[in-house]
């Protein structure tokens, strides 16, 4: 057995000694020689975020610095690991979260608050909302198809403020209308934020993206089949679903490909956008296809007011086709960038290097190499970076000027500023516990459950959503340590990573922040209580078939299912 030590790196003799670098032997026995005692103060850091967000309802920035702060006194005084050494992993974390993470956030809340800016996204918001006059058919547009689109470009609660708020105007009930956003706001989110969950997953599991996205999109699909008929009984019981499973089994079989098809051969960041945008389209398509049937029931002056009971000039086809004309250039800009011909060179743009005083020795005994200790960006081909070219050809397509745009990703990055420190924090505090072997040492106690862990995985993911409230943060934190656990047992690492992201989709329903997000948009402060006891059946039920799911892939009988 090894101990956990700086070790000196041997230099030869003949030349001069000013410093001597030293070399950091990950050990998950570091703690009293135990594995036992190295997992249980490995879990502090991640106790600490839990418990702060969960119980004591601090501010997850906050918590999340807590965190980091608890993984590197853990790191240090626990593992052996040289100061500075925790220090420079942390920020490599940090710089992670900054790029590409947020800066995929920022960009696409940039073209987002433009088309909310120039007025374009309400006339989209109108056009939605005058499909159908069907309570049933409107939860489907409104708070699943719409809102998987609000996920895929925005994110970070915006779905269920934005769509709760339609569904109200509408003429929904406050809390009908909080519980059918909150519950539609599951299936998209593993590819929400132009897939920043799982490209925060793939980079921290040290997983090609292509993998791990594959892997989630023979998962996430399956949910997305059943969320719009959970939706459709919410609204209206067993009738709702007798007179509107047409609508939401078209609606969620169409998301479902789709959502397959697009991750796992055309683009991760496209993954959500075309998948809501077919899926609307496969419901308006139903419907003038059965025009009679009461789901398709329309009333053309809504299109006009943007609610029923008011009268105003309807929006003329240009203004329309203008409202959706961003997503078409998104999707064209993302598309451009799979040619055969273009990937390979715009792919070469890449930054890549060692960082700095990461001198770390595996658990193998062999230098690690792996994204702890290396930095990589094809930053040309990033999402955000497309996102901004695309942002580019919709600004003055849109009417917006040089000086407006500027000042919009001026003010989206100030409304963003906690959730940037927040992420950053969340990657900084997952970097020092993979480098430092203490997410080593959790996994490898998890491990000791065996075949069960493919069961239990997304139940892990699910917690941390739940806390945490973002399917990025629990990725983060679990990612590394899925995959660890995973190659301990024998089971496909990009399974069990998946899994974690899967499962965390499903905890977003009861985070504190959404709930308080839906209550706030309704005018129901206070009422968050009332809305977790009505959602949390509807999260356990769906996580144990998705836990189901995932156990069934890791054996023959569903094993064909995975890449």
């Amino acid at each position: 057995m090894w101990s956990a030590s700086a070790l000196p790196v041997p230099l030869e003799p003949s030349r001069p000694v000013t410093f001597v670098l030293a070399a950091y032997r990950q050990n998950p026995e570091a703690v009293g020689h135990s594995l036992g005692l190295s997992a249980l103060a490995s879990v502090v850091p991640l106790a600490v975020v839990l418990v702060l967000l969960g119980v004591l309802r601090v501010r997850a920035q906050w918590a999340a610095l807590a965190g980091l702060a608890a993984a590197l006194l853990v790191a240090i005084l626990g593992f052996g690991m040289p100061t500075g050494m925790a220090l420079s992993v942390a920020a490599h974390g940090a710089f992670y979260g900054l790029l590409p993470i947020m800066w995929i956030v920022v960009s696409a809340l940039w073209v987002f608050n433009m088309t909310v800016a120039t007025g374009h996204f309400d006339i989209l918001r109108r056009s939605f909302g005058a499909l159908s006059t069907d309570q049933r058919t409107q939860a489907i547009l409104v708070a699943f198809c719409f809102g998987a689109l609000l996920e895929a470009l925005a994110g970070f609660g915006a779905p269920v403020a934005i769509t709760s708020v339609m569904l109200v105007a509408l003429g929904f009930r406050p809390m009908k209308a909080a519980v059918v956003a909150l519950v539609a706001n599951t299936a998209p989110v593993a590819f929400g934020a132009m897939g920043v969950p799982v490209i925060t997953l793939a980079g921290v599991a040290g997983l090609p993206l292509t993998q791990v996205a594959s892997t989630i999109g023979r998962q996430t699909p399956v949910l997305a089949v059943f969320v719009p008929l959970v939706l459709v009984f919410l609204v209206d019981g067993r009738r709702g679903l007798r007179e509107a499973w047409v609508p939401a089994i078209g609606c969620g079989v169409v998301f479902a490909i789709t959502q397959f098809a697009v991750s796992n051969y055309v683009s991760v960041p496209l993954t959500d956008i075309l998948a809501s945008l077919l899926a609307a389209v496969a419901v308006i398509l139903l419907a003038r296809a059965r025009p009679d049937a009461v789901w398709a029931a329309r009333e053309p002056a809504l299109a006009a007011s943007g609610g029923p009971g008011t009268v105003a000039t309807p929006d003329s086809p240009a203004d329309v086709r203008k409202a959706y004309a961003p997503y078409v250039i998104i999707v064209i800009v993302f598309a451009l960038d799979q040619l055969p011909g273009l990937k390979p060179v715009l792919d070469s743009l890449k930054l890549a290097f060692n960082w700095p005083f990461l001198d770390i020795i595996g658990t193998n005994g062999k230098p690690l190499m792996s994204s702890t200790t290396q930095y990589s960006l094809t930053w040309f081909s990033t999402a955000g970076t497309l996102m901004v070219v695309a942002g580019l050809i919709v600004a003055p397509l849109l009417g917006v000027g040089a000086k407006r745009a500027a000042s919009t990703w001026v003010r989206t990055i100030v409304d963003l500023r906690w959730a940037i420190l927040t992420v950053a924090s969340v990657l900084a505090l997952a970097y020092v516990m993979n480098a430092s072997a203490q997410t080593t040492a959790i996994a490898l106690i998890i491990a000791s459950a065996g075949g069960a862990l493919a069961f239990f995985s997304p139940v892990l993911g699910w917690l941390g959503v739940a806390v945490t409230g973002s399917d990025t943060s629990s990725n983060a934190l679990f990612g590394a340590l899925q995959v660890t656990a995973a190659r301990s047992t024998g089971l496909p690492p990009e399974l069990l990573a998946a899994a974690n992201s899967s499962g965390g989709v499903l905890g977003k329903m009861l985070s504190p922040q959404n709930l308080t997000i839906a209550a706030v948009a309704v005018k129901l402060e206070g009422q968050e209580g009332v809305l977790l006891r009505k959602v949390i059946g509807w999260s356990l039920g769906m996580l144990l078939v998705l836990a189901v799911l995932i156990a069934l892939q890791a054996t023959p009988v569903l094993g064909w299912m995975l890449p």
